[in-house]
């Protein structure tokens, strides 16, 4: 089973604070990127996987998807995410990514936020996924960057000169890395860049895109501290289609 950090109260409390849960899709400055490579949904049928609060989900509907599916394995996401959504047409259930089973081609979209990277068998989640979608159907989701997951310290290091580095810890190395993120020994999995696209692509899935995440210069002048997101590449975002049937 997947580590449920989620429901650590103060890790929850902490993580609730931060912009992107607060403002909700607005809040999030990687938001525009994806939204540009989603399909159109008016019809779709939608699984939104790590959904938290369930702001996607509900983005999905107001675009017209027919049904959204969506999974956490936080009760209080779970929670939060009935409690701000009024729609019959999304769904929301406690799920392990690890084990989750999705019925064959009952989705048209597969979505996921910085969710994969909690997964420790990434290949067992793709070959699910795939066989989850219809003919045609797209898998989009974003990740932290692996060169991000590893760095070998949670911040720049500033030399004599004031120039910053992010150090890089045993970026071939993949496995297990953990970081004290609003609670101590998060843990997360590293997979190169290489392992992940080469994953999808071994699964039967086309890659569409992939997107390695800097913010705009207005997006910079209006939150001046996301400049250092342009000094090494934070999130990955991909997106893949099942283009036949396996």
């Amino acid at each position: 089973m997947a580590q449920n950090i989620y429901d650590n109260p103060d890790f929850f409390a902490g993580y609730s604070q931060l912009s992107r849960q607060v403002h909700g899709l607005d809040g999030a400055p990687e938001w525009p990127a994806i939204r540009a490579v989603l399909p159109a949904l008016a019809g779709k049928r939608a699984a939104d996987l790590g959904c938290g609060f369930g702001w996607a989900s509900r983005w999905m509907r107001e675009q017209g998807a027919t049904s959204v599916l969506g999974l956490d394995l936080s009760q209080n996401m779970i929670a939060r995410a009935n409690a701000d959504t009024s729609d019959p047409a999304i769904e929301y259930r406690i799920a392990d990514l690890e084990t989750l089973e999705l019925s064959a081609a009952a989705y048209d979209l597969v979505y996921s936020a910085l969710a994969f990277h909690y997964v420790e068998d990434f290949q067992r989640l793709a070959c699910m996924i795939y066989r989850a979608l219809g003919s045609g159907g797209d898998l989009v989701f974003t990740i932290e960057h692996p060169i991000f997951m590893a760095a070998a310290h949670p911040h720049w290091i500033v030399d004599e000169d004031g120039r910053k580095t992010w150090p890089v810890n045993g970026y071939s190395v993949e496995g297990e890395r953990r970081t004290d993120w609003f609670a101590r020994g998060v843990l997360k999995y590293h997979r190169t860049l290489g392992t992940t696209l080469n994953t999808l692509i071994g699964a039967g899935f086309e890659l569409r895109r992939v997107e390695e995440f800097a913010p705009t210069r207005e997006q910079i002048e209006q939150l001046p501290e996301l400049a250092e997101e342009l000094e090494r590449p934070m999130m990955l975002l991909v997106s893949a289609r099942k283009t036949e049937t396996r």
